[in-house]
């Protein structure tokens, strides 16, 4: 599945999170770090949340065609 990214570069490093799953945020002092952080936190979401949630986080994601960021691939 793939799921929008959304990555912020501070002073403090990069900042990452998912809009499509609420309070899925992640960070790192390398851009490289952040995106391995964002995956993890993503796949840890994605185990936490049952099989309604996430059949409806599925439905968001394919509706999500317009956004700025990354695609996380592969989870």
């Amino acid at each position: 599945m793939k799921y929008p990214v959304s990555i912020h570069k501070s002073e403090y490093g990069y900042d990452a999170h998912c809009p499509l799953l609420p309070g899925c945020h992640s960070q790192g002092d390398t851009l490289k770090e952040t995106l391995i952080n964002i995956k993890d936190a993503i796949r840890t979401y994605l185990e936490m949340i049952n099989d309604v949630e996430k059949a409806l986080f599925t439905k968001l994601r394919l509706k999500c065609n317009a956004f700025y960021g990354f695609i996380i691939k592969n989870f």
